[in-house]
């Protein structure tokens, strides 16, 4: 019974040397296998001796102590299922050493038992063996479609990441892009105003002209006067020069504020919130906007309303950043209401400007009769690049640019009330 340790011992070496030969273990455990072939090479020849009790004692007890030693190495942790399944043929082989030295006739009366019990440890060692080497082929199978994922990840990874620069460098060349397209929409705006100015500091200036050239003439007769002595009626040709030059200086003042107002709006932008007379920034902006269409098309001509609230406070505002949001607005409102005249030529245009204050709110109002914004783009108008307008007529960013400072830069919003072929309401909240 005793070959069967010698069995179980000598294939438990030779598997372990196929196992750890092609590792860089092998080096480490080549000699300890070479001893252990050694042993029991001797521990066979001594089962040739007639003390088969004492031979199965010292041999069960020598592949314990190899079993033992073997399962304790961190270097055959993944044999251990293995190594263990060893532990079944030595408790047999110690009890069939023992009733073998205890009492022979029993141990020969129960000898069959003891063949069975020693076959079945045995098949149960090979059983495992089959096992592990079927986990061992399935695992070369795993560690090979590892290699081929690592290496697909791999591969998978260096193409994401130069897909990921590229968007990078892409996302940076769109931010650039964007920022001269706002640019670009903040000088359109003033682009849109330039013949509003040119209408509104005309006026100034002939007034200007016409009063400095009664000036002239005033002060020749002036000096007729003086020089026939008659100074009553030189101080009331002098009364009316003063008058004239008060004049001169109150329209010299309007076309001053016009190119102010001009210069302001045509900065870049970031400059710090002020207090603002918004009553003044929005009527001026209406006025301007208007002239400047009429200034594209001479028969065209709108009602302009205006409702303002003498009373309303100064608001904390980026004076041309509101004004640019002003002028879109009403850009808007009379472009709305200049496609419906041509539409319909006894319609009549009507923009109203309203302005009031709520709690701690400004609220400006720009109405318009015009055509109106469809209920299905509502929600779009305000997106970047998005216009109704034709092409060459609108780049999409006004109202985009309008919400950007309305709401993030000035912590307002604005509302959107509009029928289709009815008009349009956009109402600003400005906190004071």
């Amino acid at each position: 019974m005793q070959v069967f340790t010698f069995l179980a011992a000598f294939l438990l070496s030779i598997r372990l040397k196929k196992i750890l030969h092609p590792t860089p273990l092998y080096p480490k455990w080549r000699a300890r296998i070479n001893y252990a072939w050694f042993i029991w090479v001797i521990y066979l020849i001594a089962q040739t001796t007639k003390n088969e009790g004492v031979v199965g004692l010292i041999g069960a007890a020598v592949l314990l102590g190899c079993i033992m030693y073997l399962n304790s190495d961190p270097d055959l942790s993944t044999f251990k299922f293995y190594i263990t399944a060893h532990y079944p043929l030595i408790a047999i082989t110690f009890i069939d050493s023992l009733v073998y030295l205890i009492d022979e006739s029993f141990y020969e009366s129960w000898q069959v038992y003891f063949v069975c019990a020693t076959l079945f440890a045995f098949g149960w060692i090979f059983a495992r063996w089959a096992s592990s080497q079927k986990q061992r082929k399935e695992l070369e199978m795993a560690t090979r479609r590892n290699a081929v994922l690592d290496q697909l990840v791999a591969e998978r990874t260096a193409e994401l990441t130069k897909q990921k620069e590229e968007l990078q460098e892409t996302i940076k060349l769109l931010q650039a892009t964007q920022a001269q397209l706002i640019q670009q929409e903040k000088l359109a705006s003033l682009g849109e105003l330039t013949a509003g100015i040119a209408h509104e500091i005309q006026n100034p200036l002939n007034f200007v002209n016409n009063f400095s050239e009664v000036s002239v003439e005033l002060i020749d007769e002036m000096q007729e006067e003086l020089a026939k002595g008659d100074t009553e009626e030189a101080g009331f040709i002098a009364d009316d020069l003063k008058q004239n030059l008060q004049k001169i200086i109150h329209h010299g003042k309007r076309a001053d504020s016009i190119v102010k107002g001009m210069l302001q709006h045509s900065r870049a932008g970031g400059d710090s919130k002020e207090p603002t007379d918004i009553n003044k920034l929005a009527d001026e902006y209406m006025r301007l906007s208007y002239h400047g269409l009429r200034a594209k098309d001479k028969s065209f001509n709108a009602e302009l309303v205006t409702n303002l609230d003498e009373n309303l406070p100064l608001a904390k505002v980026v004076a041309q950043d509101v004004g640019r949001v002003l002028l879109n607005l009403f850009t808007n409102a009379f472009y709305a209401t200049h496609q419906k005249k041509l539409a319909d030529p006894s319609y009549r245009p009507v923009v109203e400007l309203t302005t009031m204050q709520q709690g701690s709110n400004i609220i400006i109002t720009v109405k318009d009769n015009g055509t109106g914004i469809p209920d299905a783009i509502k929600d779009k108008i305000m997106q970047p690049f998005f216009t109704t307008k034709p092409t060459g007529e609108g780049t999409g960013l006004g109202l985009s640019l309008s919400y950007d400072i309305i709401v993030n830069a000035h912590g307002g919003k604005i509302d959107i009330n509009s029928a289709e072929g009815q008009g349009a309401e956009f109402k600003i909240s400005l906190p004071v």
